[in-house]
């Protein structure tokens, strides 16, 4: 079903024809991100992904968007903890020019010192921006509960101080180490021949051999016991993030993490949206996520909680997490939990751009792809005590954080003598 090639130079494609489809999703991805950088370079794989906007010795900033958006398409990028990726969907008539000027961002990006300069006070006020929103910010603090003085503790937007020491010779020393073949994956889904495709991504990044290790430190956690911050803010609602610490990207239990993830947050009919905002009311906005890396992942609850309860959300909520480590989900309940787990998959992969995602992250990340069937036979297997079995190996007391922003000054001791599961 997916096709895949391996240039001399490393570099690796990845496709999936989508018959029927007008539209065609291009990726190009490079392994690198917030987790490859230290308290000194924070933030530079993010700032080195807007520059590549700016323009390049072909394209000037204005023409990147116009020659995509002038046909009807989109461009975009996005930089996570392990990752970089460029982005476009086009109608596939026009996938040469795709092609042509995302390999241009890439390979030939201008990087002016001028530009670099004004980009700085952009990245400065987007920092800002996310302290300002306590929704965003609070799981900043958790990040850092999770992970103390470890990259992916620290904001993927780095520091005034990081970001500030930017130049030009810091950008293009990172991306000349990173930015090369055999550290990248080109991967496209819909209207498109696989074999065309790979000559001509093949006849775009005709560069050199290189060869060598891209790593980055293990992550540590040695955590003994509950943590919690509070940061005291007058705000008309208080955020809440919890987590623990969690099962990597490809453990043998990730698919029961996920029906979990359905069970307790994961829509309008989980546990916790179904106690806390149906029956309580005690939060309009309250779920759960699942963060997954190379060697290691969280699972968190986030909610809005109204500022008089927040001693009663956070008791109800870690009701439910013990709840789901000592008793085994009803068998309707799991049922709903895979359906909807396989709907939403099915649904998302009938468009080309999330399906040009959903292989182009694999392979960035494991090298491997995973076909729907593939998945579909591996959620199958999933029995509800796998779901008790790895609730247990998350939800405990020594991996637990919890930060809060709201007016909750004085509320330290009230706070600290909740957190037990």
């Amino acid at each position: 079903m997916y096709k895949k090639a391996k240039l001399d130079n490393g570099l690796r494609i990845v496709t999936y024809r989508m018959s029927g489809m007008e539209s065609v999703a291009l990726g190009i991805w490079i392994k690198v991100g917030g987790r490859y950088e230290s308290e000194q370079n924070k933030g530079l794989s993010h700032f080195l992904e807007h520059m590549l906007f700016k323009g390049t010795k072909k394209y000037s900033c204005r023409k990147l968007k116009e020659s995509i958006e002038g046909v009807g398409g989109s461009l975009n990028g996005f930089t996570s903890e392990e990752v970089t990726c460029y982005l476009v969907k086009i109608p596939g008539r026009h996938l040469d020019l795709a092609l042509d000027v995302l390999s241009d961002m890439v390979i030939n990006p201008v990087l002016s010192p001028e530009d670099i300069e004004k980009e700085k006070t952009v990245i400065l006020e987007e920092i800002k921006m996310y302290k300002d929103l306590p929704q965003s910010y609070v799981y900043e603090l958790l990040d850092n509960l999770l992970w103390p003085g470890q990259p992916l503790g620290m904001s993927i937007l780095g520091t005034q101080e990081s970001v500030g020491g930017f130049n030009r010779e810091f950008l293009d020393s990172y991306k000349k180490k990173y930015y090369v073949p055999f550290n990248m994956v080109v991967s496209a889904a819909g209207a498109l021949i696989h074999t065309e495709f790979v000559g001509k991504v093949e006849n775009r990044f005709k560069q050199r051999i290189d060869t060598g290790i891209n790593a980055f430190l293990p992550v540590r956690e040695e955590q003994k016991e509950p943590q919690f911050e509070i940061l005291a803010k007058d705000t008309e609602q208080t955020h809440l993030a919890l987590g623990f610490h969690s099962i990597k990207r490809d453990h043998p239990l990730r698919y029961a993490l996920d029906l979990l993830h359905v069970i307790l947050g994961g829509n309008m009919s989980s546990r916790l949206f179904d106690e806390l905002r149906e029956k309580r009311g005690l939060a309009y906005d309250i779920g759960t996520q699942v963060k997954r890396y190379y060697d290691t992942g969280a699972f968190i609850v986030h909610a809005g909680i109204d500022n008089h309860k927040v001693s009663e959300a956070i008791k109800l909520i870690l009701e439910e997490l013990k709840r789901v480590k000592d008793k085994l989900v009803s068998e309707s309940e799991f049922k709903r939990a895979k359906e909807f787990y396989l709907g939403q998959l099915r649904l998302a992969l009938e468009d080309t751009l999330d399906h040009m995602l959903w292989i182009g992250e694999h392979t960035i990340a494991l090298d491997k792809m995973y076909s729907l069937k593939e998945v579909i036979n591996g959620v199958k297997k999933i029995k509800p005590r796998d779901l008790k079995e790895v609730s247990r190996a998350i939800f405990k007391n020594e991996g637990m954080n919890l930060a809060l922003i709201g007016p909750l000054e004085g509320q330290q001791g009230m706070i600290e003598g909740l957190l037990h599961i």
